[in-house]
């Protein structure tokens, strides 16, 4: 693959075999910018756990307290006065069998975030095979299953977002836009770390963070030392 003048340069700027410390990862983060839109920062985490055993899953959900710099759309499947509690606390779409039907007969999906009350979970569950291949399905672990739809929109405007494993054992989040600068990126990874660290299954022996690398949408990977994250 034949990469641009761009690319190139900001290639050197990273040494390949360096494991960085976080304020550096970010500094470079930043540097190694290209495009001319406001790249999102992502961190890729590769864990020492076996995500085929239930017993050894990672997954839940952090606010960054810086967001994501992303306008996040949320639908809340609900009813009664849960709809108007949830488009007060700035749910962009908020309602029960009519919004539904909409997902499953015209295929629509103009929302990132779905947030549904416990008592909705039979009209969710009808969504699955829409909504679950594309991350969208709420779960009670991610707090996206809740009677409290108000706080639920509010933290998922403010910069809620889900981790999880993959097949591989790594963990794929958005911490945030390249705009934001080394020090509010710095504080978002932390947030997250800390999260992913806490939720460290009793099942999982040795170490715990094989590697981590941070990247701009268009940029080289960094590599971050993993010995420094869990000390």
């Amino acid at each position: 693959m034949k990469h641009g003048k761009k690319y190139t340069d900001s290639v050197k700027l990273v040494e390949k075999t360096k494991l960085y410390d976080v304020s550096e990862a970010m500094d470079l983060a930043i540097k190694t910018k290209t495009a001319k839109f406001d790249e999102t920062v992502e961190v890729h985490v590769r864990l020492g756990v076996d995500s085929r055993h239930a017993d050894q899953q990672v997954r839940g959900a952090v606010v960054l307290p810086n967001g994501t710099g992303k306008d996040v759309r949320v639908l809340v499947i609900a009813k009664g006065d849960n709809v108007d509690k949830a488009l007060a606390a700035g749910a962009d779409y908020a309602g029960a069998d009519d919004y539904a039907a909409k997902i499953q007969n015209e295929g629509w999906l103009d929302f990132d975030v779905v947030i549904a009350t416990p008592d909705m979970m039979g009209v969710v569950g009808r969504l699955g095979k829409v909504l679950g291949p594309r991350g969208l399905m709420p779960t009670p672990k991610a707090g996206t299953v809740t009677p409290d739809v108000a706080k639920a929109v509010e933290e998922a405007k403010a910069g809620k977002i889900e981790y999880r494993l993959d097949k591989t054992n790594i963990i794929h989040c958005p911490i945030g836009k390249v705009s934001f600068g080394a020090d509010k990126l710095k504080e978002n990874f932390d947030t997250l770390l800390s999260a992913i660290i806490k939720a460290k299954p009793a099942a999982a022996k040795g170490q715990y963070v094989k590697s981590c690398v941070v990247a701009n949408t268009m940029g080289p990977g960094i590599k971050i030392n993993p010995a420094k994250l869990e000390a």
